[in-house]
């Protein structure tokens, strides 16, 4: 198909292609037959732009207690950041599912990558707290957009039989975010702080622009479908789902039973949430189609996106908690971190090479079977531990998180062809949707479950240091030695020597703590791999019986 037929109406355009190029939707360029060079520009742009939708969110989960550090703000204030970027991209994925139907996604992309160079310029001169969390707010209104654009692009640089191919890729792309950041921005922000990470981030913005500006996705088919209802259930829907990220992200920080507000904003997510869904579930033409979701398929598959979260918040979060309270800097664990991108990378490739949309239960059992197996072995920790004891079992639950998204959407997407593919886009929000507040919940709970085990575990171990124990005063004994050179006073020397028992007792709570959210997530992904497999065998299909022998 020549390019010259691309500025034709679109509708014209259309009637120019054969019945396998045409759009899936309105709203998704169609997908002519490209010549090879076009493909490979179509998947260089496709990872420009979904490495840049993803990395700056991914840089500021990573480094949040760094930002702080450069912003001069609290930690607390600083755990706002990630948050705005989470509420806003949930909201913005909402707002999509029409706006790409009526003006083409790449408008939408366009007009927010602008707003974003330009914020991202401002706050590369005045970087304040106020400024950074504006800007990390638009980055997730522009994350929306690219993320699905990145997906589109990458689409088109595969021929038709292997389109699937590119959809997995795309989707996996966004997994490699942080391993990413963690093993190739920490020496950004030695050499210049967050000077650096905002120029980095502004470059790769400019970037992106030229490149959708350059390359132009194929048109697709357009209709007016915005009605003045939409705009009520946006206006209910986008404060409670911002207040449900706020309540995820920050209730463990502020503990959920101890500060009044995570309570109230918990209910009033909940009424405004019931509100929109209310009023989406009775429409004619809604927003977000929710009639294909009473199927049992599609609801055990969003559980299966929280579960997997879950289990992903051992590496995202738990691993990295761990080595820390160990004594263990980020600089020391820099290997570890490639050890995890690479084997995330390796998995999104084998998941995108042997994606069989017939058999897409089986690379999800089995993506969660690894999880479980390495989620067991991190939960042997020991004061002792080091990162390269952590290799294996973190390459394993690296590959598997790299390899189970693909399949767990394409699976999404072949229930919901047999039920209409008018219901695509708003399946593709939806898991966006789920993928997002699954991956604040998955943290939260693995984060949550730590510090209340270490509790326990800190008031069981304070039970065993009473006084006349032998073992107890042996150890303070030779603490307290420590100190014998410098001072004096026996009892100032015992009292820090007492201190150090305690900081000691402290750290073996904590681990013990990390040992027991590692096996828990261990227990949650086993659960899941043999339902997961049961479900499997019991809907194949069946062989039919023999025919009679003949006597």
């Amino acid at each position: 198909m020549s390019r010259h037929t691309w500025d034709l109406p679109w509708h014209e355009y259309l009637k120019t292609l054969k019945e396998h190029e045409r759009p899936v939707m309105p709203g998704s360029p169609a997908t002519p037959d490209h010549t090879l060079p076009y493909r490979i520009a179509y998947l260089v742009v496709g990872v420009l732009v979904a490495v840049t939708g993803s990395l700056g969110s991914a840089m500021v989960m990573a480094n949040t207690q760094l930002l702080a550090g450069g912003l001069g703000v609290s930690l607390m204030e600083a755990s706002w950041l990630p948050v705005a970027f989470v509420m806003t991209n949930a909201c913005m994925n909402l707002l999509l599912v029409k706006f790409r139907m009526q003006y083409g996604l790449r408008l939408f992309a366009e007009i927010f990558l602008i707003a974003f160079v330009a914020i991202s310029a401002i706050n590369l001169f005045y970087a304040d707290y106020q400024t950074t969390l504006i800007l990390r707010g638009v980055a997730g209104m522009v994350s929306a957009a690219m993320s699905s654009l990145g997906i589109l692009y990458l689409v088109q640089a595969f021929p038709q039989k292997h389109r699937l191919k590119g959809l997995v890729l795309g989707m996996g792309l966004t997994s490699l975010g942080i391993p990413f950041t963690r093993v190739f921005t920490s020496r950004l922000l030695d050499i210049s702080e967050w000077h650096g990470f905002h120029t980095m981030e502004l470059g790769l913005a400019i970037l992106s622009l030229v490149a959708v500006f350059s390359l132009r996705t194929p048109p697709s088919e357009r209709l007016k479908v915005y009605e003045k209802l939409d705009f009520l259930t946006f206006a209910l829907f986008a404060p409670g789902i911002a207040l449900l990220c706020a309540v995820l992200a920050i209730g463990r920080s502020v503990w959920w039973f101890d500060t009044a507000w995570v309570g109230w904003a918990l209910i009033g997510s909940i009424v405004l949430l019931a509100a929109a869904l209310t009023i989406e579930y009775n429409r004619a033409r809604p927003l977000i189609n929710l009639h294909f979701l009473s199927g049992g398929a599609l609801i055990r598959l969003f559980l299966s996106v929280l579960l997997v979260r879950i289990v992903m918040a051992e590496q995202s979060a738990g691993i990295t908690g761990a080595m820390q309270q160990l004594g263990i800097g980020l600089d020391s664990m820099h290997q570890l971190f490639v050890v995890i991108l690479a084997a995330t990378a390796a998995g999104v490739v084998f998941s995108a090479l042997t994606i069989n949309p017939a058999k897409l239960n089986k690379p999800i059992a089995l993506s969660l079977g690894l999880m479980a197996l390495g989620a067991f072995m991190d939960s042997r920790l020991t004061a002792q531990s080091y990162p390269a004891q952590l290799y294996f079992s973190q390459t394993l639950l690296a590959f598997a998180s790299g390899m189970f998204l693909g399949p767990a959407m394409i699976s999404g997407i072949v229930q919901v062809f047999q039920k209409g593919t008018h219901n695509l886009i708003s399946f593709i929000v939806l898991f966006a949707l789920a993928n997002n507040i699954a991956g604040l919940a998955g943290q939260s709970f693995v984060l949550t479950l730590q510090a209340a085990r270490m509790r326990f575990h800190q008031v069981h171990l304070a039970e065993a240091m009473i006084a006349g124990n032998p073992n107890i005063d042996l150890r303070l004994k030779q603490l307290s030695a420590a100190y014998g050179q410098v001072i004096g006073d026996p009892a100032i020397r015992a009292s820090e020597g007492y201190a150090l028992l305690q900081q000691q007792i402290n750290q073996q709570a904590s681990i013990l703590a990390y040992n027991d959210a590692f096996f828990t997530v261990a227990v949650i992904a086993a659960i899941g791999c043999v339902w997961t497999t049961v479900h499997h065998i019991r809907t194949r299909p069946k062989a039919p019986p023999a025919p009679p022998a003949k006597s």
